[in-house]
């Protein structure tokens, strides 16, 4: 099919690629606005833009609908529009441009977790299980109906860049076999149905750990939040990343902490929660690069009175 493929991040150059190798025709790619990145704020394009260019596509950068961008791709006699994590919303304008509209990628089983960050708060939730969902694009937050649905484990110990990077990799396949299906018409969209929940973007504010919550919720928490916006806690005012962690085993020494609270056995550190420890085990200080956590207390005079606030 003639097909334009919406998507911005990285999480959406697997599906990009997997819609070029099973031989669509993709007369655009149509991706955010290049945006400034790193501590040098350097205008970069987006993952999925510097893929397009290498593939000789045709690329869009556009944060909104404008009247310019609908016009351009109306003209393109595109069958089916694709969107995997775009990040802006597509208007009703827009959507009639494709002849069969546009189905979009998402990463929960839809009506559950709409919105900016389903894999992120599937996590920070501490859900045993997700899933991805193609569905029919409308003007409603992920309110379309649903062509296909998929459910995946959420590991034990994985954060959600881990869970996001492998649903990159399974939603490719997944998106292919769907659009193939949808081009030959065997396939029939079905309303939602059950009670939606939502997942707005994350910000800084997520940041925060709680560490006088179970142990459980902190653990789901921080793996939630990690890469971005990242979990943090404050040290004498000073802000500490919390890069990694993990829970102990049942038959490890341990010690009786108060939330916050640091202690060390042996090599190992562990930080109080508003139940059981967990293991401390890498950590970002301001202004530095990331460390282990038992180098990071070691270098502190003040290691026996420290609390993570």
């Amino acid at each position: 099919m003639r097909l334009v493929f919406a998507g911005t991040p990285i999480t959406a150059v697997p599906s990009l690629d997997a819609l070029v190798d099973d031989g669509h025709e993709i007369v655009a790619v149509l991706t955010r606005d290049d945006a400034k990145v790193g501590r040098s704020r350097v205008l970069t394009p987006s993952p999925v833009a510097a893929r397009g260019e290498e593939l000789g596509l045709r690329v869009i950068k556009s944060n909104r609908m404008s009247e310019e961008v609908t016009n351009e791709l109306s003209n393109l006699d595109a069958e089916l529009g694709v969107i995997v994590a775009y990040g802006a919303l597509i208007d009703e304008a827009t959507l009639a441009a494709p002849t069969r509209g546009w189905v979009n990628l998402h990463f929960s089983l839809l009506p559950e977790l709409r919105g900016a960050a389903p894999a992120q708060r599937a996590v920070m939730r501490g859900d045993s299980e997700t899933g991805m969902t193609i569905f029919q694009l409308t003007a409603g937050l992920d309110e379309g109906p649903i062509f296909a649905a998929r459910t995946s484990p959420v590991g034990a110990d994985e954060t959600s860049g881990d869970l996001l990077e492998r649903l990159a990799v399974e939603g490719a396949e997944f998106l292919t076999a769907t659009v193939e299906a949808i081009g030959a018409d065997t396939l029939n969209a079905v309303p939602q149905a059950g009670t939606a929940t939502f997942a707005p973007k994350l910000g800084k504010h997520d940041s925060a750990v709680t560490w006088s919550a179970p142990s459980e919720v902190v653990d789901a928490h921080i793996r939630g939040v990690t890469p971005e916006p990242g979990a943090v806690s404050l040290v004498d005012g000073q802000p500490l990343r919390i890069l990694s962690i993990s829970r102990p085993s049942e038959d490890a020494e341990v010690p009786t902490l108060a939330p916050g609270h640091l202690g060390a056995v042996g090599k190992r550190v562990f930080v109080g929660t508003g139940t059981s420890p967990l293991e401390l085990l890498s950590v970002q200080p301001a202004g530095k690069k990331p460390m282990p956590a038992r180098d990071w207390l070691r270098g502190r005079r003040d290691a026996e009175t420290l609390v993570l606030a």
